[in-house]
């Protein structure tokens, strides 16, 4: 990590997989300024680490909650993810 990433960002990431290990829902996540994507990563969300650089994921529920109007219920229900990215998507 220390290498791909800085020791700052690898410091950061080290951070929000110990929060993201220790949450049970989403809605828990606080540090990191918690954000679904948008576009052609509508389905990831993701957590800040250090400079551009973010830790993408999304949820590894079957079937993937859902509220009335389609869009996933990230907050509330989303028990269980799975990290797709991390790094700067950006570039």
């Amino acid at each position: 990590m220390n290498r791909k990433l800085g020791a700052v960002c690898a410091r950061k990431l080290r951070t929000r997989l110990a929060d993201l290990h220790s949450a049970t829902t989403v809605a828990e996540l606080t540090a990191g300024r918690p954000h679904p994507l948008k576009g052609e990563r509508g389905d990831s969300f993701a957590l800040d680490l250090y400079g551009g650089a973010r830790l993408a994921f999304e949820s590894a529920d079957e079937p993937v909650p859902v509220n009335e109007d389609g869009s996933i219920a990230w907050w509330e229900r989303v028990a269980r993810i799975r990290i797709v990215f991390i790094g700067d998507y950006h570039d």
